[in-house]
């Protein structure tokens, strides 16, 4: 691919399973850091809202994430991108990014097991429509992709641990 950013432009990857907090600590770094400076490009929103929940062969929401965290890297934003963002399906797009990415690269796995998921999953308007057995068939335990050197953030961290840890990390 293409170089992509700059040395001052920082990428920030969030993955973990459905309902494990990841759109939650990315919207809050957000909100802490400044929103004209920081660019979310959130798999959910990519998949559901533009692409209109298409999720089949050649899946063209992993291009099109791709193509918006190039954009605003290139453009001066810090960028996070976040989601289940699977490895299986996700892991070279992420990858290739990290590699192409001029400036830093932090990468998260938020690490929620099961029974946690399902049930922080039942206290979100999503449940009504999505069940157990679905989210089920999304789960990956520890789904890593070792090309991009992911840190894991264990279970018992707070919202305010896991914000604190990324962005210290991070230096924002």
């Amino acid at each position: 691919m293409t170089a992509t950013g700059s040395e001052s432009t920082k990428l920030i990857i969030i993955r973990g399973n459905s309902a494990s907090g990841k759109s939650t600590i990315a919207r809050t770094i957000r909100e802490q850091f400044g929103k004209r400076e920081l660019t979310i490009v959130e798999q959910d929103y990519v998949r559901l809202q533009i692409l209109n929940g298409y999720d089949g062969p050649g899946r063209p929401y992993v291009g099109l994430i791709d193509l918006i965290a190039r954009y605003a890297l290139k453009n001066g934003f810090h960028v996070i991108v976040e989601g289940i963002l699977n490895a299986a399906a996700n892991g070279a797009m992420l990858s290739q990014l990290a590699i192409d990415h001029r400036g830093e690269n932090f990468a998260f796995y938020i690490d929620v097991p099961f029974d946690e998921t399902v049930r922080r999953h039942a206290t979100r308007p999503l449940a009504s429509t999505v069940g157990v057995e679905t989210m089920q068939g999304w789960y990956r335990p520890l789904d890593l992709i070792p090309a991009i050197d992911e840190r894991v953030i264990p279970p018992e961290s707070t919202l305010a641990d896991s914000v604190a840890l990324i962005r210290t990390t991070a230096n924002l």
